[in-house]
């Protein structure tokens, strides 16, 4: 008997399953109604998550951001921590859950996975799963006007990034340095702690090539900004004539502190750059999926300039796009471990999710949120004087209190956390507090009732 049909596909059609996954995702939103808004830890079980945590600490050489141990469970913007307590995460996970906690879609969908013979996907083993994300992330990429040829998907945001980096350098070669932007941060590898404007964070490492900081844009001297960063270009292509081989950009900078570009600014700077030869390259690890459209290039109309870019964190499977000319030749790109199919899954369902939920485009649920939130910080900031801003773009968003001050600002985001809000900082002279909003899943009310514990622990703190 012939079948049109793999195993795989009627497996996955077989009833029993069906049922189950109902079951189980019955179950799962029946203990959900106990998460109802913040609340404190348990008594009985902060001592136990405390003795784990500070062994776990000790086994990994330093400590966490956070003494933050999930227990495995949240709901939406709610996640449930260790030590029973439930806290509102408004940095979703450093922007790895913009679908939540325990989102029903995503849970379907790593019981899918859960459900599929490969789990880690590479070089040699990729399921059907790893062709359909391709396309869709291309078709995201190209869909006002053809940008890109390629995408190679990978494990992490840096990864991608050094995967930009390798195919870069071979296309250029033999020029081997990098333009980069002061403030600007793209992840912990070797080779991007040299391109970092963080020298604390390459202490004792080894050169890889040479890097030159160059000034990012200024919104209050923009026609000067610009002439100041080319001249600065200029200086340095002269120096070292046709050894500069890319120039990366974060069209909004997230470590550095939310710092937003602007698209005449951008694009007199990849004229320039690419007018002597140099690579365009765009770090979106932090900006995908985050503005009214899928890409911040498109956002900026940027497609005709630039040449590779890399996402990360919000698509969960990481991915480098290029052109065609930067093709890498044989035996540069290759790896054992690219994702998973959970990440791949979870990936196909988020970006599913996105492009049929009205949350891009001006008048998006992205823009909308953004605006009630940017308003009810910028309301706060006139009524009290306790914080400067609310700065960034689209759903990530940034205030200063206490006029930046470094020690200050990380003292309150600690408290905050303590009072139930999960927050981040970004940037140093100033520090600000950032948020990475799970916009998925929250609503104006959940954004009002957050906003109410960080002004609360605002005019305590102060106090």
């Amino acid at each position: 008997m012939t079948t049109t049909q793999t195993n795989a596909q009627t497996f996955a059609q077989d009833s029993r399953i069906k049922e189950a996954k109902a079951l189980l995702l019955d179950a799962l939103r029946d203990h959900q109604n106990s998460i109802d808004g913040v609340r404190p830890p348990h008594p009985g079980m902060q001592a136990e998550t405390h003795a784990i945590l500070s062994r776990f600490e000790e086994q990994r050489a330093g400590s966490l951001i956070f003494p933050y141990l999930g227990s495995g469970f949240g709901k939406g913007p709610l996640v449930e921590l260790a030590d029973g307590s439930v806290k509102y995460d408004l940095i979703a996970g450093i922007g790895v859950y913009l679908m939540g906690h325990n989102n029903p879609l995503i849970v379907e969908a790593n019981i899918d996975a859960a459900l599929s013979d490969v789990v880690i996907h590479g070089n040699l083993l990729q399921n059907v799963d790893s062709t359909v994300l391709v396309d869709q992330l291309l078709q995201l990429a190209n869909r006002d006007t053809h940008v890109f040829d390629h995408c190679y998907i990978t494990s992490s945001g840096v990864m991608a990034g050094e995967n930009a980096l390798k195919i870069t350098f071979q296309k250029k070669h033999p020029a081997n340095r990098i333009f980069a932007f002061k403030r600007n941060f793209a992840g912990r590898t070797l080779a991007f702690s040299q391109i970092n404007d963080k020298p604390g964070l390459r202490i004792g490492l080894p050169d890889c090539f040479p890097v030159d900081h160059i000034p990012y844009f200024d919104p209050t001297r923009p026609e000067e900004s610009i002439e100041e960063t080319k001249q600065a270009i200029m200086d340095r292509i002269l120096l070292h004539r046709g050894e500069h081989a890319a120039i990366i950009f974060e069209l909004v900078q997230g470590e550095g502190g939310f710092h937003v570009g602007q698209r005449l600014f951008f694009r007199e700077i990849m004229k320039l750059c690419r007018s002597h030869g140099i690579a365009v390259l765009v770090d979106e690890v932090q900006t995908f999926a985050r503005l009214e459209t899928p890409f911040a290039f498109q956002y900026f109309g940027l497609e005709d300039l630039i040449d590779v870019v890399w996402i990360g964190k919000a698509s969960q499977v990481c991915a480098t796009f290029f052109r065609k000319d930067f093709a890498p030749g044989k035996g540069l790109m290759g790896q054992t471990y690219t994702s998973t199919a959970s990440m791949v899954r979870s990936s196909l369902a988020t970006l599913k999710h996105l492009s049929e939920g009205g949350y891009w485009g001006p008048d998006g649920k992205i823009n909308r949120l953004a605006r009630h939130t940017v308003s009810r910080l910028k309301a706060f900031g006139d009524e009290t004087g306790l914080i400067e801003g609310p700065y960034g773009l689209g759903s990530m968003i940034a205030f200063t209190p206490f006029g930046g001050d470094g020690e200050k600002v990380t003292a309150f985001v600690q408290t905050l956390f303590k009072n139930g809000v999960i927050t981040l900082t970004a940037g140093a002279n100033p520090t600000r507090v950032r948020f990475l909003l799970p916009y998925t899943v929250l609503d104006e009310k959940e954004i009002d009732k957050t906003l109410e514990i960080v002004f609360a622990t605002l005019r305590s703190f102060s106090a």
